[in-house]
This record gives structure tokens, sequence and C-alpha cells, in this order.
């Protein structure tokens, strides 16, 4: 796509003003806004928007993706912009549809369990709503506080407790849309069971806004845990985290299963705002949560413990004691990406069947050792899932653009890898542009070629958020 010129843009700022009630705080086209707006939390492109719009409804939505088809403008949807795969970046001149200003939640059924939320509402806010109602919202991860629940659609986000609860797919039992040819679609309307044919809302969930525009959900909510409780473990062996994994698995229903290493910790206690778990170092750890609304679920969590450390896979650990300590053992996972991106890391999330992440594991190993032997590498994930997050840290002395050279020519290795395995080169990030090249390590040729023709059944003129996923 060619840079929209300004003549256009000028053009289309005076028809939402004069026609479709958009007033100053709802457009912007100054250069720190074009900047702000038009990137997400990717630093390999540079933000090059013509215009940020705040629509406040659907229907003015709707009269922003209308006025695109008529004078070829495409659409960058953008929610919190907390992305990694650059998804939510304007880089061609796009206009930025921001879903800031629709941010209400709305009707709440209580027979139903269910809220309906604009698609603007950031992540905590609907999580504080359920515990209100004294219900929860599971769906959980680091960037809760500033995530938009249309972006989490978007991407399909995961998180932290995904081994329990499932996706953000899960949770949406309805959804508003403008497709990219500019029409309104009310899909499913809640519904626990409707069987009448192909159920559209799913083409959206994980589409990146290539296809449309999400306005409005209705979510699902779930009983609030009863009695969280978080267990942390030091190993001196990758292995041992699965066996953990194996041995807890078999005997309780667990919430979540994180891992982190060594470096991860140590970036985390130099910034003083976590503490050690324990005084033993090792190389690698092991966080898991589980319910315990009974004291024979308590001992259960015990006597496996005591297996496990009788068998060696467990250095040393710590079982929380309250709430509030259960909550600051998360921090140690939870603050990981905040904590390293300093570092400028590069990232990979990756995942494959949790029966091949051993193996998957060491093959990676391999190649890192071998393609990065001068690079600190940070790894953490979504063990009990199978979802594994590579980050390789920035040295010091190079530059940005040098470094995201070299890691790229090692991806082809990993994806080569993760093809090996059947896995996916993008987890719960999305793929953007920054995936964009790899897709086929994990999509056939015949399946990129039916998402093709999906996206121009909805978006026949191209102009939803184009050159993200594929071209």
């Amino acid at each position: 796509m060619t840079q929209s010129t300004q003549q256009t843009i000028n053009e289309i700022i005076t028809k939402l003003t004069t026609d479709h009630g958009f007033d100053d705080n709802q457009i912007k086209t100054d250069k720190d806004s074009l900047d702000n707006w038009g990137k997400d939390w990717t630093k390999h492109f540079e933000p090059n928007a013509s215009l940020i719009t705040f629509p406040r409804s659907t229907q003015q939505v709707q009269s922003i993706v209308k006025l695109a088809n008529e004078y070829g403008v495409v659409i960058t949807p953008s929610g919190g912009r907390t992305g990694l795969s650059a998804g939510a970046v304007a880089s061609n001149g796009e206009i930025v549809v921001s879903l800031d200003k629709m941010n209400k939640i709305g009707k709440f059924y209580p027979a139903d369990r269910m809220v309906e939320v604009e698609a603007g509402v950031i992540t905590e806010q609907l999580q504080s709503f359920a515990t209100e109602q004294g219900l929860y919202y599971p769906v959980d991860f680091a960037s809760a506080g500033s995530s938009q629940i249309g972006g989490n659609i978007g991407t399909n986000a995961g998180g932290i407790k995904v081994i329990r609860y499932g996706m953000t797919r899960e949770w949406v039992l309805g959804m508003t849309v403008v497709t990219g040819k500019g029409d309104i679609l009310h899909l499913n309307k809640g519904m626990m069971k409707n069987a009448t044919g192909y159920d559209l809302r799913h083409l959206f969930i994980g589409a990146e806004g290539t296809l449309g525009i999400v306005t409005e959900v209705q979510i699902k909510l779930e009983r609030q845990p009863q009695n969280p409780t978080v267990m942390v473990f030091g190993v001196d062996e990758f292995d041992h985290v699965m066996k953990l994994l194996s041995a807890f698995s078999d005997k309780m229903d667990l919430m979540a299963f994180e891992f982190f290493d060594a470096v991860a910790v140590e970036k985390l206690l130099a910034t003083g705002h976590v503490q050690a778990p324990f005084e033993t170092r090792t190389p690698f750890y092991a966080l898991l949560e589980f319910e315990a609304p009974y004291e024979q679920v308590m001992d259960t969590a015990m006597q496996v413990f005591e297996e496990c450390m009788e068998a060696g896979f467990i250095v040393d650990g710590v079982m929380s004691q309250s709430l509030a300590q259960a909550e600051e053992l998360w921090k140690l996972r939870e603050y990981i990406s905040e904590t390293i991106s300093v570092f400028t890391p590069y990232k990979n999330d990756v995942s494959v069947l949790i029966t091949h992440v051993p193996d998957f594991i060491a093959d990676i190993d391999a190649i890192v050792s071998d393609k990065y032997p001068d690079f600190e590498i940070c790894w953490f994930g979504h063990i009990g899932d199978g979802n594994l997050h590579l980050n390789i840290l920035k040295p010091e002395n190079m530059s940005k653009d040098d470094f995201f050279a070299k890691c790229q020519t090692v991806n082809k290795y990993v994806f080569e890898t993760v093809q090996k395995y059947n896995g996916s080169v993008s987890a719960e990030h999305g793929v953007g542009m920054t995936k964009k090249p790899y897709l086929t390590y994990t999509r056939s040729v015949e399946e990129v070629d039916y998402l093709r023709q999906i996206k121009a059944a909805l978006d026949p003129k191209y102009i939803m958020n184009r050159g993200k996923i594929f071209d």
C-alpha cells in the first residue's frame, strides 16, 4: 500500500466530524499520537500511521470502515497495544482505529454467568468486575493491566491459567463485529447452545483484526477458585521439571504449571521488586497452583512433594501459606517479561505437545549454544500446556538492528525444529508481521490458501490490517 495522501485523510476527517458525530477528542493527527497509537510492544518496525481515530460505538466503527473502503485506505485496529508480533503496528500510512473509548461494561446476566463488554475494556477491569459479582475471569497474563478484551480476542490470548481454563476462545459466548466490508454482525448472541450452521465468531478469534473489528463481546465467567495455593520448586535438571508436572498432574487438578530459568531469577532479583523464594539457587524453577478447598487436597500436595524430594526431582521448595504470599510467589513468573524488556529481547513464542517438550528443549538448546555462544538466553513459559518462551537478550555493545539481524538468521533453525515436532511458531502472541515469514512452518500451503479465501469473503478490498499474518 502507498501512504495515504494528506488530502484523502483530510476528506475522511471532514466526513467523520460532519456526518458521523466525531469530535476533536476522537481524532488525532499530531506526531506524538501517530507514534504512540501506531505501534505495539514490538520494536522491529517503526510506526507510520496517517490518522488515529477513537470511535465510541459500533456504528462509528462502521463509518470508519466504510470510508476506508470508499477511499482505499487500510485500517489497523488497536487495543492495548501490548502485542509482541507487530499485529497492531501501523507502518504504512494506515488509519488506526483505537478502541480506547469503547471501554464500558454492560449488562450482567447472573443466571448465565455472562457479562456484555465493549472491546476496549481492560482485562484487569473485567477481572475486577467478575470478583465484585463473586465470580472469576480466568484469562490472565502479565499485561492484564493494559491489554484490552478486543486485542485478547484478536490473538486468542492464553496466559498462565490455560492448563485449567483454556484460551480466550473458551470464554467468548458471542460478539458484535464490523467486517472488512463494513457490515455489522451479531454472532451467537451469548448462547451456550446454537446449532445453526457455521459459528463465525471463531473466525474472528485469533484473526488479529484482519477480517474485521470486534466491538462488543459476551463473556462467560466462572466460579472463584477456593483457597488457591502456590508452590515453587528449585530443580537442577530440566527433565525434572517435566517429572514434577507429571507427578502432580497425575494426582491433582492443577490451575497452572509454569517454569523459568536461573537467568530470569537473576534479572528479577537485581530489580529488588521480588524476593528469592528460598536461599538455594538452581538452574531451573517450577511454579504450580492448585485449589485447596479441602484438607485432603493439601495432604495430597504434600505427599507428592515428599515423593518428588525423595526421588531427587526437587532441590528446594516453598508453599504459600496465604493469598498474599501466593501473589508474591507469582511475581517470580509474572514480572519476567517486564524485567527483561530493558535488554531488548528477541522473543520466540512457540508450542509443541507436552510429550515433545524435553526433546524439543534439548534440540533448541543445541541450536542456541551453537549459534548464540555470546548471547544470554532466558527461558520461561507455560510448560503445563507446551508453550515455551525463548528470549535472547541483546548485548549492551550491539546495536538493535545488528542484534535483530543476527537473531533472524537463526530463526530458520528454530522453526525447522518447531516443524519437526508439529508445533506452532506462535503459541499465543499471534503472527502479525514478525512471524509472517514463518507461517508455513505451522500451516500448510493449502491451509493458507483457505485463509486467504476467508479474508476475501469478509474483506474483499483488503483494507483490514493488511500485511499481517500473510500478504
